[in-house]
């Protein structure tokens, strides 16, 4: 195959698709998601046969626990796909939407209203699910969209892609709407960001050398995050039965997704308290525990934690511990070593838990909450298209907004400017 030839036809297809499915009205793209719903339902059988022959080739590649875990498709995993879409087909359509009109003294009226990006290039790895996401998200937002799965879920991406040209045509819709690139070959990654006449954004979704080298050599936007080193702050103030449900539940709900916890931070004054309830139930769930020297005064089996493991995202059941002075010390602590992702606070306190709000630099910032709702579906977007850890245009889960762009508009009566 030419993949450059190959890739420069989806650009051409994907631009003017995008035309179209950016005049689509909402009723006609809610119709070819749910038809993209019909499909799946009535595809169960052959996608997990195809996720299988994936998990497969996985298993003998040597892929490790996180990545297969990320890339099985399980029964449960097609019925959350599938209220995804529904919650999607639910959300109010942002295209075309006017906010903040008000008249200037000149008489005319100034506003903005909500457009589509364009085309959106999504590279994504092991996850299959995202194939469904990204789709749905990019359509209902009016978006044409080219997917690169990775080679891992190619059977799977290939079978969920049939789904979505089912839904499409059902709705009338061009195929070309949403393309799920059929090669594995790494040069259709490199093609597609820096197709700059065909593709208005790039998002990436998985590892940090992939977002790495796509941020380095894209000449398209590209929203992104490079890791999810996420924490949670017990206080001096906190609940010690939430603390402890928290801590846990961000460590081990699961290990391998950018919004698990990485460290731990416990408030001095506590943690004589906590840090024993906590090693007992990480021990029961075999987390190797790695700590500061104030950590192992207390838990004298745990491993020494180098300057390293504070900026270390393990996606394993490995966590870093440090004992801080207080909350002053945990907000430094954080904007130091995280990546700007998910970041929470265990306290009672007021105060505390609006200043921290306020001062701890990242996309989602939580109080008494675990770490793990940092996510689209959990935020109510129905699904999304990452996390985004940028500063500008969309910051956190990104979805239906965060796919669209705002434009001014002036209403006017023949007015002329004097």
């Amino acid at each position: 195959m030419d993949i450059k030839a190959y890739m420069q036809q989806v650009g051409v297809q994907a631009r003017a698709a995008s035309a179209a499915i950016a005049r689509a009205d909402s009723g006609l793209k809610n119709k070819a998601l749910s038809a993209i719903a019909d499909a799946i339902q009535g595809s169960r059988d052959s996608l997990i046969l195809a996720n299988q022959k994936d998990m497969q080739r996985g298993a003998e590649n040597g892929l490790d626990a996180a990545l297969l875990d990320r890339l099985e498709l399980t029964p449960a995993r097609i019925d959350a796909m599938l209220e995804g879409l529904h919650q999607v087909i639910a959300l109010a359509d942002p295209v075309g939407g006017m906010t903040d009109l008000e008249y200037r003294p000149s008489g005319i009226q100034v506003g903005k209203m909500r457009v589509p990006l364009g085309v959106i290039g999504i590279i994504y790895e092991s996850r299959p699910n995202v194939t469904i996401e990204a789709a749905s998200l990019c359509l209902k937002s009016g978006n044409a969209a080219i997917l690169r799965g990775g080679s891992e879920a190619i059977e799977s991406n290939q079978a969920l892609a049939q789904c979505i040209r089912t839904g499409l045509e059902v709705a009338g819709l061009s195929e070309h709407t949403v393309q799920v690139i059929t090669t594995t070959d790494r040069q259709a990654v490199g093609e597609l960001i820096t197709m700059s006449d065909y593709v208005d954004v790039v998002i990436p979704r998985g590892g940090k050398s992939l977002i790495e080298r796509i941020s380095k050599d894209a000449k398209v936007t590209v929203i992104k995050h490079l890791d999810g080193i996420c924490h949670v702050y017990i206080d001096d103030d906190a609940d010690m039965s939430k603390a402890v449900n928290v801590a846990i539940n961000s460590k081990t709900h699961r290990y391998g997704t950018c919004n698990t916890m990485e460290t731990l931070l416990v408030a001095q004054s506590v943690a004589d308290k906590a840090l024993p309830q906590l090693a007992r139930a990480y021990g029961e769930l075999n987390v190797e525990l790695r700590g500061c020297a104030a950590t192992k005064a207390i838990l004298a089996d745990v491993e020494d934690a180098s300057e390293e493991d504070w900026s270390t995202e393990y996606l394993a059941p490995v966590l870093a511990i440090k004992v801080v002075a207080d909350m002053n010390e945990a907000i430094g602590h954080i904007n130091r070593y995280g990546s700007h992702h998910t970041d929470s606070i265990i306290t009672e306190n007021y105060t505390k838990a609006r200043n921290f709000l306020r001062q701890v630099d990242s996309s989602s910032v939580m109080v008494n909450a675990s770490t793990r709702f940092a996510d689209g579906f959990e935020y109510g977007l129905g699904a999304e298209i990452g996390i985004s850890t940028d500063k500008i245009h969309a910051r956190g889960p990104v979805g239906l907004d965060g796919l669209t762009s705002q434009k001014w508009v002036v209403l006017g009566d023949g007015h002329i400017r004097h």
